[in-house]
């Protein structure tokens, strides 16, 4: 493998990491490692930071048996429950982000997929926060299908979200009432349809190196330019409950290696966030440059003013990118 500032001028010329070179620069000392991914995200994303709060539109009694989460029917963690908010209550909140500076809003319901009935409903809400706010408008809605994305397209959503969780290789150990596959084909769906994605996974749940490396390859595979990286907050009921969630360090090399496999990605902190001791400060100067704000789906965030006030201190400026 080349040096570490050879190989990153090799990435601002152009030039892709192989896997061997991913794995190479995982085990390189934390502080270069994160200097030379962040001047990589400088070349390639200059000063925007990418900001964006989420709603829980629909909680709970999920089909799905994801081991980590909090809404899983198979779980018994005491979530809220209850169904597809009503368009008034979406506004609602959406109209107090807007006037927060927050640029970019998504919907997040529970289950497998919303129902076409729900599609409706939703759409009808989408084009009233289009109406009223200057908000651009994500949703989290399972694994819908290409007809299913191109209606919510059609009513003024510019990006999906589906994260594929972890490697395909892991992906058993964490899932088994849908598939890897299944993830893939749905964020193929929602690109025909015309929409952006956004796509990552979470770290810490038992997944080895070469699981986080193998799923950024996946995104850049995919073309993802938007890539949540979650930590796992173990939530009491889940399977993983009893996990140890991972260290500020940790999470700063995993974000590096992600600048360098993704060099034009916005790589975005988002769940198990406010676990980091810093809430996550030294990972937007280690290659990191979004972030979800506010309360996650099922636990406690950081304030929309406390990030907007950490990204004007460490000189970016909130932004959407093209």
């Amino acid at each position: 493998m080349v040096s570490i500032k050879e190989l990153t001028e090799e990435i601002l010329q152009g030039r892709e990491v192989s896997r061997s070179e991913a794995l190479a620069l995982y085990a390189l000392p934390l502080e270069e490692l994160c200097e030379y991914a962040d001047k990589i995200r400088r070349h390639f994303c200059a000063d925007s930071f990418d900001l964006c709060t989420i709603i829980n539109g629909k909680s709970g009694k999920c089909s799905e048996n994801c081991r980590f989460c909090a809404q899983s029917a198979h779980n018994h963690t005491g979530s809220s429950e209850y169904p597809l908010l009503s368009a008034n209550e979406l506004v609602a909140q959406a109209k107090k982000d807007d006037a927060r500076g927050v640029l970019r809003y998504s919907v997040v319901t529970s289950g497998k997929r919303l129902s076409d009935a729900e599609i409706d409903s939703l759409c009808l809400a989408i084009r009233r926060i289009k109406a009223e706010t200057k908000l651009s408008v994500c949703v989290s809605v399972g694994l819908l299908d290409e007809g299913q994305f191109r209606k919510l397209k059609e009513a003024g959503v510019c990006r999906a979200h589906n994260n594929l969780e972890t490697s395909w290789r892991n992906f058993p150990n964490i899932c088994t009432t849908h598939t890897f596959d299944d993830k893939v084909n749905a964020i193929r769906a929602a690109q025909a349809a015309g929409l952006t994605v956004c796509s990552g996974g979470i770290m810490g749940l038992g997944e080895t190196v070469e699981d986080r490396i193998d799923m950024a390859f996946s995104l850049r595979e995919l073309g993802v330019q938007s890539v949540p990286v979650n930590m796992l907050n173990p939530i009491p009921g889940t399977p993983l409950a009893e996990m140890e969630p991972l260290g500020t360090e940790e999470m700063r090399r995993i974000v590096a290696v992600y600048r360098f496999i993704l060099p034009r990605a916005f790589i975005r902190l988002a769940g198990g966030r406010g676990l980091m001791e810093d809430r996550g400060q030294s990972c937007f100067v280690s290659g990191a440059n979004a972030a979800i704000s506010g309360d996650m789906l099922t636990t406690a965030g950081i304030t929309v003013e406390t990030d907007m006030q950490m990204v004007r201190e460490l000189g970016f400026c909130v932004s959407l990118p093209l």
